[in-house]
């Protein structure tokens, strides 16, 4: 199992309807849409090998940290 990690980060201001995923080779993937719209995007990060590892929220905003072994 590695010990070293690279992290991403997914974003979600529900009331902007504008998800928003930042990856660590600087770039950064939007989408416009709501609940369906997250759920595909972790969906996809899945897909590439990331997990979900801490979720934070406060009022509209959902803020999850992602990582995947570091290659």
């Amino acid at each position: 199992m590695s010990s070293r990690w690279e992290y991403a980060t997914l974003e979600w201001v529900w009331d902007h309807n504008s998800p928003r995923c930042n990856l660590p080779d600087g770039q950064e993937w939007r989408e416009r849409g709501s609940y369906p719209e997250v759920v595909a995007m972790l969906n996809r990060l899945g897909d590439e090998g990331w997990e979900v590892s801490a979720c934070v929220a406060g009022g509209n905003w959902l803020f999850w940290t992602l990582r995947r072994p570091a290659w």
